[in-house]
């Protein structure tokens, strides 16, 4: 280091220095700044905290009005007593005797005489928190007074869970908000696995679970409006089906919900009983408004099918029923009168029938994808006819139980017996479009319900629907056969045809002459579908019987221990479009004999070059077949391995049976006969020519420009 960088490194420290020296009057200015600001901001929160420990007092006014409040909302001792009048709830006490008031008033840590309370009176023992909070407990139920009136002794309580129950259902009613708290279906068990395990939960189906299902009325007076859920009721036992959740809102005046759950049914009937409630109620107000809400839980093993078919259904007066979709998030407002709103689980419904009709409503469904141990959120907002005056203004049917047909077709005359209109509760079951919920309603289901009867097993019950259905269907099936037999004995023939008459440009005379051929024979390639054709309304009633029918929710069958959900018999460590993350095997059955099937049926079908493609897309089906069926309850896919199992069978034993000489040998007595024409084919025929002298046509325009 030379001695000219000692002398700059020298000069920049005494710059350093100077600067420092210079400002250091100013650090100190700027420190003793920020400790007044502190002292300033600690001062302020003082003067605060003393301002917020300054107790206010009960204003004159507000005295002098408590008499009157007491006269409004208060109880006395007996019917026709005047006073003393007594009010009360979780923080205050008071009594009336017509000149004085007297009582208590909870504060922080303390109870304290309402005197004190009024005069401010308390001591000088008494912290500042226990004057503060008296006063504060004090108006607050005075205003709780004065806005509900009567309501306000009920705004307080405890909660408590009063059951009515029969031999098939369990009702929880709750105190607070006199609704029913929880549902259960004594005759019904969970299949729902239990998180983190392989094991089902079996206890008894909850349709609506505790804290996620209510309802509430809201009743309008001139000034004010009235929401029951807000209310502890008082609960009276009347007898063992019936309960009565009360409030009683003085001088004379009470308003209830009544319960009766009779003895082996599922319907509980609920009633509104008032007395003297239009001197709360003015008689002008005409209409009381209901809501009901739903967290609707899961019960099943898939949550697919659970999800699809979970929803608000309603019915319209004179209607048939309707819903909204079921699919995402949806609200729909409904203008007209209602016969009955229902929130619909897969196998479980609660529907609210009133006796009259709803006047309007608006309803709400949510998915709940995120919420693994629920389906959907529903609501209801509704209007009923009202009148205050009426000892019993409103009475609702609430049905809570299975969605089993026969069940729900009873329950018109049971509930209603003296209206012309139908219910259609049955509707609240998936049965398909009108003509395969006929074969659902007409065939299948008596049929189903008879061998029931005198059969425990569901999948023999099952087998013997299958073979009864195949005998009905047998003659269709026989005419199918007979057509595959003929094609079949044809096929040598038409094989010579397509090799006489190669190549897309002699596709018409191919096809006249291959017509030709059926028209002697007395065959058709179309005879084998039209049977065909008329069994599928069937197979697909049987499509939506199946994944509805409630009789084989839990029910056990070789290895299937619930003919209502997939027969899983092993878990995919991923998860495949459309397929799922599991393995059914009757629907893996059912895809190999659909595949045995499809090639017998392609064994009789000729050859043709000109869909080369036909029998790729023939196998192609059965596959997707596997990927829609896999989820579907095993129930279905069995079925349908039997059916197609049978089918299989008939084709053998007809094969067996039937002479293919004698066949053979009356087509060619059928072909020497001379036949007359219908309209239809020689027209067909004449169309034909035409389009084949056309096509002549374009060939020698085409082979001319060609030349040139």
């Amino acid at each position: 280091m030379d001695k000219n960088t000692i002398y700059g490194m020298l000069m920049m420290g005494l710059v350093i220095f100077g600067f420092m020296y210079l400002n250091k009057g100013d650090q100190e200015k700027i420190q003793q700044q920020l400790q007044e600001q502190a002292e300033q901001q600690q001062a302020r929160e003082a003067r605060e905290a003393e301002q917020s420990l300054i107790v206010d007092s009960i204003s004159p006014a507000e005295l002098a009005g408590i008499p009157a409040i007491m006269r409004q909302v208060g109880t006395t001792a007996s019917e026709g007593a005047e006073y003393p009048i007594t009010y009360s709830n979780k923080n205050v006490a008071l009594s009336y005797d017509g000149a004085t008031v007297t009582g208590t008033v909870r504060g922080a840590d303390t109870t304290l005489t309402f005197e004190a309370v009024a005069a401010s009176q308390f001591g000088d023992d008494l912290s500042l928190e226990n004057r503060r909070i008296a006063i504060g407990n004090l108006r607050s139920a005075l205003s709780d007074a004065d806005r509900y009136r009567g309501f306000a002794r009920h705004l307080n309580g405890e909660e408590k869970l009063v059951t009515l129950k029969n031999d098939v259902l369990s009702l929880d009613i709750s105190t607070h908000g006199g609704n029913i708290a929880r549902a259960t279906l004594l005759d019904y068990f969970n299949y729902l696995p239990k998180p983190g395990t392989n094991e089902i939960d079996t206890t008894h189906v909850d349709v609506w679970q505790l804290n996620e299902a209510n309802y509430n009325f809201i009743l309008t007076s001139a000034t004010q409006r009235f929401d029951t859920g807000n209310f502890y009721f008082t609960p009276e036992v009347v007898n063992d089906s019936t309960v009565m959740m009360k409030l009683d809102l003085g001088k004379g005046a009470m308003w209830a919900l009544r319960y009766t759950l009779p003895q082996g049914s599922y319907v509980v009937k609920m009633d509104v009983v008032q007395q003297r409630m239009e001197s709360v109620i003015p008689p002008s107000v005409a209409t009381v408004e209901m809501q009901w809400h739903q967290h609707m839980g899961r019960n099943e093993q898939g949550r697919v099918f659970e999800e699809r078919n979970s929803g608000i259904y309603y019915k319209y007066v004179g209607d048939t029923p309707d819903d909204i979709s079921a699919q995402g998030d949806h609200s729909e407002t409904l203008k007209q009168r209602l016969k009955w709103i229902a929130f619909k689980n897969q196998f479980f419904s609660s529907v609210m029938i009133p006796r009259t009709h709803f006047v309007a409503a608006e309803v709400e469904s949510k998915d709940l994808k995120h919420e693994p141990g629920f389906v959907k959120d529903l609501t209801a907002k509704t209007t009923m006819d009202y009148n205050s005056t009426a000892e019993t203004p409103v009475s609702i049917d609430i049905f809570i139980g299975p969605n089993l047909y026969p069940l729900l077709s009873k329950l018109d005359k049971q509930i209603d017996p003296d209206t012309a209109e139908n219910l259609d509760l049955t509707r609240l079951i998936p049965l398909g479009w009108s003509v395969f919920r006929w074969i659902s309603t007409l065939i299948i289901i008596p049929v189903f319900t008879f061998l029931s009867q005198f059969i425990s097993n569901y999948g023999i019950i099952i087998l013997l629907l299958t073979i009864f259905i195949k005998v009905i269907l047998f003659p269709l099936t026989y005419k199918s056969l007979v057509s595959q037999a003929k094609m079949r004995l044809l096929a040598p023939e038409i094989k010579e045809i397509n090799e006489k008459y190669p190549g897309q440009e002699n596709a018409m005379t191919r096809n006249q002459k291959t017509m030709a051929l059926y028209s002697r024979a007395g065959a058709s390639p179309f005879s084998g579908c039209v049977p065909m054709l008329l069994q599928m309304p069937i197979l697909i009633a049987m499509f939506w019987f199946f994944p509805s029918c409630i009789e084989l929710r839990g029910e056990s069958f070789l290895w299937a221990k619930n003919l209502a959900a997939p027969d899983v018999i092993f878990t995919l460590p991923f998860t495949i479009p459309w397929f799922g993350n599991h393995v059914s095997l009757f629907c893996l059955l059912m895809t190999v004999t659909n595949i045995i099937y499809t090639r017998i049926n392609m064994q009789n079908q000729p050859s043709s070059s000109s869909m080369p493609g036909m029998k790729w897309m023939m196998y192609l089906m059965p596959v997707m077949f596997l990927f829609i069926f896999n989820d579907y309850a095993s129930g279905l896919s069995y079925y349908y391995f039997l059916s197609l199992l049978i089918t299989i069978v008939q084709t053998y034993i007809f094969r067996a049976c039937v002479n293919e000489d004698k066949m053979r040998a009356r087509m060619m007595a059928n072909a020497a006969k001379p036949k007359k024409k219908s309209g239809f084919m020689a027209r067909l025929e004449e169309a034909q020519r035409q389009q084949q002298a056309m096509l002549r046509e374009q060939q020698k325009k085409n082979s001319k420009g060609g030349r040139r």
